[in-house]
């Protein structure tokens, strides 16, 4: 089984943000399966969260022969900041291990179009990662760190007229982005689809920027 995190804030204010680009993509996924087979988000009260589930047919490449595995979607409502008690209560409610975890999201420290698959590590500032960190107990699951534009160079923000990090990550993307968001957004689809076929290992092999 795994679980996949696609991290946002709820509300239509915040849909097209940057903050939002792991919601977007999980979003993407699902309306992808559902060419195949229909499968619709539920408004779980229980787990503080919309969620999904779906059998994903993996097959195997030696023997031809297709096994499923149980995939749970999920876009946390309790805000950005508190992501980690949603996460929590479905990863206790279905028994999953961390290392069955996957959390997409945004990352200021990459250029927007670039992504990293990683296992474990600190939030680097990430205050969802942080939250997921803190109540799960560990760091040791999987984070896919989908680039929002500022790479390395933090200090361009007044230059782009923002105050600060956080009115960075709760604007919306610009019109001349949007090319390159879009792309974003179908390269993290294609990054988890192959992850669940093929295996995490392969898929840093093939999407990590270098």
């Amino acid at each position: 089984m795994k679980l996949i995190v696609g991290l946002g804030n709820p509300g239509e204010k915040y849909e097209k943000t940057r903050h939002n680009l792991g919601f977007m993509i999980v979003e993407h996924f699902l309306k992808d399966f559902q060419d195949i087979e229909n499968t619709l988000w539920e408004n779980s009260g229980k787990f503080k969260s919309d969620i999904a589930q779906i059998e994903w047919q993996r097959r195997s490449h030696r023997s031809g022969q297709a096994s499923l595995e149980k995939v749970i979607l999920v876009k946390p409502k309790t805000y950005m900041n508190n992501s980690g008690m949603a996460v929590r209560l479905v990863a206790d409610f279905y028994r999953v291990n961390p290392s069955d975890i996957w959390v997409i999201h945004d990352d200021i420290d990459l250029p927007l179009g670039a992504m990293k698959i990683r296992f474990g590590g600190a939030s680097a500032g990430h205050h969802g990662v942080e939250s997921i960190i803190e109540h799960l107990g560990t760091d040791k699951f999987w984070r896919f760190r989908m680039g929002t534009g500022l790479g390395n160079h933090k200090s361009n923000i007044k230059d782009q007229k923002f105050r600060n990090v956080e009115d960075f990550v709760l604007s919306n993307f610009s019109g001349s982005e949007k090319g390159k968001l879009k792309a974003l957004i179908k390269r993290g689809v294609k990054a988890i689809e192959e992850s669940l076929e093929d295996g995490l290992d392969a898929a840093m092999n093939r999407f990590n920027t270098k």
